[in-house]
């Protein structure tokens, strides 16, 4: 089916985005740092290669989808990255999310050799990745965007093509500062709730339906109330997202005070050993400064 791809990165939305794209019936190869995860998929039809720029060198089209700008540039431009296997003609599609001025840069070394690129950050946690209907937001050139389609189209339900290089980042970022600033409204909701002695599902009931309703509150107000820390999104790549934003808010000089303040709630729940947990334990700073707890544990 069409172009070959090569995938990098099979984390817990790497992996689930990977498998949509077999499922899709394209003609895939993977690689992972953790190479348990890439056998996994080439049990199930994917080809394993030994390295990015072996993938690179085997596949039309490359997609990323790892954690941080450092990740990034060490799979595409460090030894052995897909750079050294990477044709003129092809295409990267990185779906991380990265710094933005450090995609603009990756892309323009990228194009001394041929090979565009496309920023293509997606939203919609574990649950997205795994539907295939995650939201994509895709920076780079329009005949790129409509080449690179049938892949995401087989990822991600909401495509959108926001503008040139960077701006797919930036579009995500967007995202991320909506995402954690409903977090908290979410949190502190819910601690007033609590403290309040409201049955938490019945509230929830009662104003989800609402001019307060949001994806936060329907999708993870359940899990707070059961206290289940399941990640759809983990707290240290949330923080990491609140970094990057606070540095692209410092290079364009503008103020973000509630994203300031959420990063350092999340940076003292990592503190507290909690970086692997959820997003939706933010509400765990808001207990530990109200000495309330919220909800219930299954089973209690």
């Amino acid at each position: 089916m069409g172009e070959k791809v090569g995938f990098i990165g099979l984390g817990i939305m790497g992996a689930a985005m990977a498998r949509n794209l077999l499922k899709a019936g394209f003609e895939l190869g993977v690689w992972n740092r953790t190479a348990a995860k890439a056998e996994a998929l080439g049990q199930e039809g994917a080809t394993v290669a030994e390295s990015p720029a072996a993938l690179a060198a085997a596949s039309d089209v490359v997609v990323i989808c790892v954690s941080d700008t450092p990740d990034v540039e060490e799979v595409l431009l460090g030894a052995g990255g897909a750079a050294e296997g990477l044709r003129p003609g092809s295409l990267v599609v990185d779906c991380s999310t990265i710094s933005p001025s450090q995609t603009r840069a990756f892309a323009v070394r990228l194009a001394e050799q041929g090979v565009s690129m496309l920023d293509a950050p997606v939203s919609g946690g574990s649950e997205g990745a795994a539907r295939g209907t995650l939201s994509i937001m895709v920076g780079g050139e329009a005949d790129q965007v409509e080449r690179a389609m049938p892949i995401l189209e087989a990822m991600g339900k909401s495509i959108i093509h926001v503008g040139p290089s960077g701006a797919g980042q930036m579009v995500k970022l967007v995202n991320q500062i909506l995402v954690v600033n409903s977090m908290m409204a979410v949190g502190e909701a819910f601690l007033f709730a609590q403290a309040g002695g409201l049955d938490l599902e019945k509230t929830l009931q009662a104003v989800e339906g609402g001019a307060a309703g949001s994806w936060t509150l329907t999708n993870r107000g359940p899990q707070i109330i059961h206290r289940d820390w399941r990640p759809g999104f983990m707290i240290d790549l949330q923080e990491k997202d609140l970094r990057l934003i606070l540095q692209a808010a410092d290079e364009m000089g503008i103020p973000l005070p509630a994203s300031a303040l959420i990063f350092q709630l999340y940076r003292s729940l990592q503190t507290l050993g909690y970086g692997r947990e959820g997003n939706h334990a933010l509400i765990k700073a808001l207990e530990h400064l109200s000495g309330v707890e919220t909800g219930h544990a299954d089973g209690e």
